[in-house]
């Protein structure tokens, strides 16, 4: 049979495949389009309408394999259109990933994009004067390279980017059109994105070793028999990113790609398991969640992030703990009063079209009233009557100094330096340093060391002994007489405990780096760590002093503190 031929020469079992086709394509469709309706936050309330969708996008892409030559023959499927239907199965996963934090899933959203490539499916697509679907091919890359990006196949992203810039290129030239310029930043935000990093390291042959930055197995330092910590587990995370020049790419900023690995363990590739490669069920992720719950905000209003901070609140399980992670531009008050209450320091801005304007506050007409366009310490205080733990990367960071713990509920917030050296302040826009030590101690400890490259045999043996001084860093926390509570109770996450054990290696770094001179340029936490015991013990001091030897920049670093620090 070749041709399509008058529809009375098809015999009926064809022409039911076709009908049957046509009814599974549009009802996928259909359920994907709406899966935009879906409310973005809850936990519960999109389950069922994405098991559907799966469910039936499985199907469609099981029977156009078993039934390929018929519709090759009757319906004139084209390879494009399997192309699509695969784009949108990627697309699911992914969206699955962001929505249950299961790193797997984006393995299986890998394996769907990589086939469409290896199978060439958009290829003829180029060939048609159609320029929608040559549009449809570019955001199935910019689609793909964000995927890469997440499972750091950076070599590959060098690859899809150079491939993505010819197909915009060629896409420009055949039809006149008015995208060009966006097309051209996705390029420009990717580059950037991808060159973030302040340090690369080299195997032998001088290629570029790529490195994961998740919790791996044994990545952090296990409790020791005796240890008395509290039972809470990190459950939800909202990452909130709104700086106002940071690289970014898609609606992610550095800041929130690092602090989101940092709160995932290393992904399982779980249709290896299965043996069911590229269809697997969203029913078939592992019995145990392995990594909590985020929502990643990108430049939210106030009221979105009231509402995303209000979702994850309510839904939070017994026994269980809230992060809330700020990288965002400081708002300073316009005026100082002399009551000292939660809204009278200012805080992180949150987004508005109106009251910015070349990265600065406009000033209010009445000086006495509070920025609207802010979360303020205070605005968190509802939320602490559960289990609270908060990170703010700002140059206004200090401003959560002055919270109160009103309901006697574990509380504690990580805040970032808020003066750098000038030397440093060039590098903002490749991320905060902050966040960088907390997302890679290492990377960070070499780039305030201005180092920019490292051999691999150095990197490991350092990384080694960094795996020493965080044993150290967290008996320290355990042992302590002193340390408020607070700490104790969250150390027995694994997340959590990794978050504390790298800000205290961070804080005792840039306190003995002799270009962090200024009391601004050292994290701060509420409550206060002790110093003595932690933050500014010989012992950790040693252990600083000992890596800068092994990379050879102890001359960078003042040896011991000063007695005004």
């Amino acid at each position: 049979m070749t041709g399509l031929g008058a529809e009375d020469d098809i015999p009926l079992g064809e022409r039911k495949t076709v009908t049957d086709f046509c009814y599974l394509l549009d009802k996928s469709k259909q359920l994907f389009n709406g899966l935009r309706d879906l409310p973005q936050y809850g936990h519960k309330q999109w389950q069922s309408y994405f098991g559907r969708t799966f469910d039936v996008y499985t199907k469609l892409w099981k029977f156009q394999q078993q039934h390929r030559q018929v519709l090759d023959n009757r319906y004139g499927l084209k390879r494009w259109q399997i192309g699509e239907v695969a784009s949108k199965i990627g697309q699911l996963y992914y969206h699955y990933y962001l929505r249950t934090s299961e790193t797997s899933y984006l393995n299986e959203a890998f394996s769907f994009y990589s086939a469409i490539r290896q199978r060439s499916y958009y290829y003829q697509v180029n060939k048609e004067d159609r320029p929608e679907l040559v549009v449809k091919k570019l955001r199935y890359y910019a689609r793909y390279i964000v995927v890469c990006l997440l499972l750091n196949k950076n070599d590959l992203v060098t690859v899809l980017v150079k491939e993505l810039s010819e197909e915009i290129e060629d896409y420009t030239q055949r039809f006149n059109t008015e995208d060009q310029l966006e097309w051209n930043l996705v390029l420009q935000e990717v580059a950037a994105f991808v060159e973030a990093d302040p340090v690369i390291v080299l195997n032998d042959d001088n290629s570029v070793v790529v490195m994961s930055n998740r919790l791996q197995e044994g990545g952090v330092p296990q409790l020791e028999q005796g240890m008395v910590v509290g039972q809470l587990a990190l459950a939800d995370a909202l990452i909130v990113g709104n700086c106002n020049s940071q690289v970014k790419f898609s609606e992610l900023t550095i800041d929130m790609f690092r602090m989101l690995q940092a709160l995932e363990r290393e992904p399982v590739n779980l249709s290896a398991q299965t043996n069911k490669p590229g269809t697997l069920e969203p029913s078939e992720k592992p019995a145990k969640r392995e990594n909590p719950h985020k929502y990643l905000l990108y430049k939210p209003t106030f009221s979105q992030l009231y509402t995303f901070l209000s979702a994850s609140f309510k839904e939070l399980p017994a026994n269980s703990v809230l992060l809330v992670y700020l990288s965002a531009t400081g708002v300073f008050p316009t005026s100082r009063s002399d009551y000292e209450g939660p809204y009278e320091y200012g805080g992180v801005l949150t987004n508005t079209n109106r009251d910015v304007v070349n990265g600065e506050t406009v000033q209010k007409r009445n000086q006495a009233q509070k920025e609207m366009h802010c979360l303020h310490p205070g605005d968190l205080f509802p939320f602490t009557r559960k289990p609270l733990f908060v990170i703010v990367d700002s140059s206004n960071s200090t401003a959560y100094k002055n919270f109160s713990n009103l309901f006697g509920q574990p509380l504690v917030c990580l805040l970032s330096p808020t003066v750098y050296p000038k030397s440093m302040q060039d590098q903002s826009q490749r991320g905060s340093l902050f966040t960088l030590f907390l997302y890679n101690p290492l990377m960070a400890f070499l780039s305030v060391c201005g180092l920019s490259s490292m051999r691999q045999g150095l990197w490991e043996k350092a990384q080694e002994f960094l795996r020493k001084v965080n044993r150290d860093i967290g008996q320290m926390i355990t042992r302590s007489r002193v340390i408020d509570q607070a700490f104790l109770q969250f150390y027995g996450d694994e997340f959590l405990r990794l978050l504390m054990i790298r800000f205290v290696f961070c804080s005792a770094t840039l306190r003995l780096h002799k270009l962090f001179r200024e009391s601004q340029s050292f994290p701060e936490s509420y409550p206060q760590l002790p110093k003595q015991d932690i933050v500014e013990s010989t012992t950790l001091q040693k252990h600083v002093l000992d890596l800068a030897a092994m990379l050879d920049v102890q001359n960078l670093f003042c040896d011991g503190m000063m007695d005004n620090y």
